[in-house]
């Protein structure tokens, strides 16, 4: 049985997508301090997240507030992910086709990284 969908407001949006952010970004950290693998990860203020890698590819993370929806962009194109989640539970599905954020995300930067990656569920 799935878990409801809470209504969060534009703060609680924003919250719950910086911490999906910071659990991207920690992981890409970690793996540049392990294994040497070459990523530059910036910040461009709160809402969006851009990552490079050493072939001069990127991906683009960006919070679509209004929609609260997280839209990634991708060699390969780009995806819309909706909130359908809980504060306790948090979940993001592909507008289209309901596909899990932390599964397609880790798929494209394992590609296009030329890498293994694997958001982690927490900190």
């Amino acid at each position: 049985m799935q878990t409801p969908i809470e209504k969060i407001d534009d703060t609680r949006f924003k919250e719950q997508a910086n911490r999906v952010f910071d659990l991207i970004e920690n992981e890409l950290e970690r793996i540049f301090e392990e294994d040497d693998f070459d990523v530059d990860v910036e910040r461009q203020g709160s809402s969006v997240l851009n990552i490079k890698f050493s072939n001069h590819s990127v991906i683009v993370l960006n919070l679509q507030t209004p929609l609260h929806e997280i839209w990634l962009a991708t060699k390969a194109g780009g995806f819309h992910f909706r909130w359908a989640g809980n504060i306790n539970a948090p979940l993001w599905l592909d507008t289209k086709t309901d596909e899990d954020f932390l599964k397609v995300v880790s798929e494209h930067i394992s590609k296009q990284g030329g890498i293994q990656f694997k958001v982690p569920k927490s900190l």
